[in-house]
């Protein structure tokens, strides 16, 4: 990851811990899941609702580092108002940027590259992807919790 790359990531996590962005529960969300990360006791609900095919409502709550809750500020941020079809493409870019050597889908991901650096720590792997994870099962209306254990 280049300096200038790295510092960035460094001012998004910090600004986005700091003032995340669709805070908070959303009562008549019509898909939740919740997602936990026993390691590190990252613990988040992703509430969605969704109108025909598009996201016309996110949020996400609960406590955990400062990487996942930026993560999920900056999730909720990017799918918004998108296509269900869209919000999958981003969800698998993310992931596989994530987690695997796989080139970095740099036009998909947008603003999300600067998670790119997460992989140089394993650890942290797990809370940068953690509500992503809840995303994709609530997405699927899978009612059971994610871990990433």
């Amino acid at each position: 990851m280049t300096r200038d790359l790295n510092q960035l990531y460094q001012a998004m996590i910090l600004e986005h811990n700091k003032n995340p962005r669709h805070f908070g529960k959303i009562e008549d969300a019509d898909h939740i899941c919740h997602g936990v990360n026993p390691l590190c006791g990252d613990d988040y609900w992703v509430y969605l609702k969704i109108t025909g095919d598009v996201v016309s409502a996110i949020s996400f709550f609960g406590a955990g580092c400062a990487i996942s809750k930026a993560s999920g500020s900056m999730m909720a941020d990017a799918i918004k108002g998108k296509p269900i079809a869209y919000v999958k493409q981003l969800l698998s870019a993310f992931l596989s940027m994530s987690t695997s050597d796989a080139p970095v889908e740099e036009e998909v991901l947008g603003k999300m590259r600067v998670f790119q650096g997460v992989k140089q720590f394993p650890v942290r792997v797990k809370c940068a992807t953690l509500v992503w994870r809840a995303l994709e099962a609530a997405i699927s209306e899978n009612a059971n919790a994610v871990s990433t254990e």
